[in-house]
C-alpha cells in the first residue's frame, strides 16, 4: 500500500472511531465505556501492519509526521496555556497538578529500583531493548500526553516491540485508575468529608471557568486558520533551525552529555517548540484557542499515533512481562501521594482527581473526570492537562534520566 493510500485509510480509521464515539447508539455507548478511543488509534492502524498491508517500518508517514506534525502540535497545545487563569483556579488546584507531575517523575525510579532489587531481569535490556528507554515514553504521557510520548519515543529511541508494550500497560494501569477517579466523582461528598475538605471552592472555579470559556469561543475564519498555521509551523521552521545546529555542536563539543541524549536535535526541537508556545501564551495569539488551535493540534497528534500503530504490536506485552509490575507499582505511589497530599492540604476531591488525570490521561480524559463532577467544569481539565503538555517532555525525560541511572 502506498503512502498516498496508506494515509488515506489512515484518516478513514480516525474519522470512524471518532463518529462512533460521539454516537448515542446504546451499543457504542457501552463500547466505550470500556475502550479507549485512544487504544483504537494505535491498535486498528497496527492490524494493517499485522497482515501485511502496510510496511511499518519503511513507511515514509511516520518521519514526516513525526518531525513536523509534533512539534506544530506541541506549539499550539501550549499556545493555549494561560497561566494567569490557572492561578486563578486557586491555590490547591495548583499545588494537586504538581504532585501528580512530581509523583509521576519521582515514581519511575522508584517503580524501576525496587523491581530490580528482586527482579532485575525485568528492569533491565540493552541498546534499544532497555525497558527505561520505553518507560521514559511512559514518564511523557503520564505526565503530559500523547504528543510528549511521541518526543520523548524519538528521543530516546525505544525499540517498536518495547514501546508497542507500553502502549498496553499505559491503557491497561491507567484506566484502571481512571476507574477509580470516575467513582470517586459520584461519592465526592463522603471522599470530601474524609478528606476534611471545603467543596465551597470547586463552586467558584465552576462560574469563573464559564465565562472565561465563552469570552474568547468565536466562530473561526479562514484568517484565523491561516494565522494558527502560520504560528504552528512558523514555530516548527525555528526549533528545526535551531535544534539541528545545537544537538550536533553538543555532541561534537561535549561528548559526555551524548549520554543524556543532549546530542539529539530532536530533543532540541521538541523543547524548543514547547517554549516557544509556551512564549506565545503570554501574547494576544493565545486568543486563537477561540479559533480552535488545540482541536487542529488533536488532529495533527491523532494522525500521529495511528501513524506510530503502523510500526506497532500490541500483543509484544508479553514478552515484557515486567512492565506491567512496573506499571502498577508506578501508579500506586502516585495514588498514595495524591491522597495523603490532599488529605494534608485539605483538597477537595474534584481537584485530586483532576490534577491527577490531567497527568496520567492528558487532554482525553481529564475534562471526562471534571464532568463526571459537573458538565461546566469540563474545561477546568482541558486547562489542567493543557500546563501537563507544558511541562510533559521536560519532565518526561528527567524521569527518563533518573530511571537510566537506578536501572542494572
Amino acid at each position: 500500500m502506498s503512502d498516498p493510500v496508506t494515509l488515506g485509510v489512515l484518516f478513514i480509521i480516525l474519522a470512524a472511531v471518532f463518529v462512533t464515539a460521539q454516537s448515542a447508539r446504546p451499543f457504542w455507548q457501552r463500547f466505550y465505556n470500556y475502550v479507549p478511543t485512544t487504544l483504537l488509534c494505535y491498535f486498528i492502524p497496527s492490524l494493517l501492519n499485522t497482515f501485511g498491508l502496510v510496511d511499518g517500518d519503511n513507511t515514509g508517514l511516520y518521519p514526516v509526521v513525526s518531525r513536523i506534525l509534533l512539534p506544530a502540535s506541541l506549539v499550539l497545545f501550549t499556545l493555549s496555556v494561560d497561566l494567569k487563569a490557572f492561578r486563578r483556579l486557586g491555590r490547591k488546584s495548583v499545588l494537586m497538578f504538581a504532585a501528580g507531575a512530581i509523583s509521576v517523575m519521582l515514581g519511575g525510579p522508584l517503580a524501576v529500583w525496587l523491581v530490580s532489587l528482586f527482579a532485575p531481569e525485568l528492569v533491565g535490556g540493552q541498546g534499544p531493548d532497555a525497558v527505561w528507554r520505553g518507560l521514559a515514553t511512559l514518564a511523557g504521557t503520564w505526565i503530559g500526553g500523547g504528543a510528549n510520548q511521541t518526543a520523548l519515543k524519538e528521543v530516546f529511541q525505544p525499540s517498536n516491540a518495547l514501546f508497542s508494550a507500553i502502549v498496553t500497560v499505559d491503557v491497561m494501569v491507567g484506566n484502571l485508575w481512571l476507574a477509580f477517579l470516575l467513582y470517586g466523582a459520584n461519592q465526592s461528598a463522603v471522599v470530601d468529608k474524609w478528606l476534611r475538605a471545603d467543596a465551597g471552592a470547586v463552586e467558584e472555579v465552576k462560574e469563573r471557568v464559564q465565562q472565561e470559556a465563552e469570552a474568547i469561543r468565536r466562530i473561526p475564519t479562514t484568517t484565523d486558520f491561516m494565522v494558527i498555521m502560520a504560528v504552528a509551523f512558523g514555530a516548527t521552521a525555528l526549533a528545526h533551525a535551531l535544534g539541528n545546529q545545537i544537538g550536533p555542536w553538543i555532541g561534537v563539543n561535549y561528548p559526555a552529555l551524548n549520554q543524556f541524549s543532549l546530542n539529539a536535535p530532536f530533543f532540541w526541537i521538541v523543547g524548543l517548540a514547547t517554549a516557544v508556545g509556551i512564549g506565545l501564551s503570554f501574547t494576544r495569539l493565545r486568543r486563537l484557542e477561540g479559533a480552535g488551535a488545540s482541536k487542529i493540534a488533536n488532529v495533527f497528534l491523532y494522525l500521529l499515533i495511528a501513524t506510530i500503530g503502523l510500526k506497532m504490536n500490541i500483543l509484544s506485552i508479553a514478552e515484557h512481562p515486567g512492565l506491567m509490575l512496573v506499571g502498577a507499582i508506578w501508579m500506586l505511589f502516585h495514588a498514595l501521594l495524591m491522597i495523603g497530599f490532599g488529605r494534608l492540604i485539605r483538597a477537595p476531591f474534584f481537584f485530586l482527581a483532576v490534577g491527577s488525570q490531567s497527568c496520567i490521561g492528558g487532554p482525553a480524559s481529564a475534562p471526562i473526570v471534571a464532568a463526571a463532577f459537573h458538565p461546566v467544569l469540563a474545561p477546568v481539565g482541558v486547562l489542567m492537562a493543557i500546563l501537563g503538555y507544558a511541562v510533559g517532555t521536560y519532565m518526561g525525560y528527567l524521569c527518563g534520566i533518573m530511571m537510566q541511572l537506578v536501572s542494572p
